[in-house]
């Protein structure tokens, strides 16, 4: 069982950034995938951003490209989200997700392990 703990979440003004960091509990196979989701109030759980652990491909919402990166360190287990120029509409929870390379990677459902969420208020 695979636990992932979630830091780096907080209230920023519009235009702001913040650093998401997600640590896993045991090393991270090359055949997993690591990615953000978030969720706002009454709405769905959608995706963010994705990075396949072995060849370090990645994946964006067409909301999010161009302002988040997502990246990894293999020697800490740790995948980081760098949130840029951010928005009041970013605001929500956001979740860290471990699942397999070879799933759709934006589906909620492809993920197998999930972290307790971390709360990012944009204010504007």
């Amino acid at each position: 069982q695979v636990q992932l703990v979630e830091s780096g979440g907080g209230l920023v003004q519009a235009g702001g950034s913040l650093r998401l960091s997600c640590t896993a509990s045991e090393g991270t196979p090359s055949s997993r995938r690591m990615a953000w989701f978030r969720q706002a109030p009454g709405k769905e759980r959608e995706f963010v951003a994705a990075i396949t652990w072995s060849d370090e491909a990645t994946y964006y919402a067409d909301s999010v490209k161009d302002r988040f990166s997502i990246s990894r360190d293999n020697a800490k287990n740790t995948v980081y989200l760098q949130m840029n120029s951010l928005k009041p509409e970013d605001t929500a929870v956001y979740f860290c997700a471990a699942g397999l390379a070879w799933t759709p990677y934006f589906r909620p459902s492809a993920y197998h392990y999930w972290g307790q969420g971390t709360q990012v208020t944009v204010s504007s």
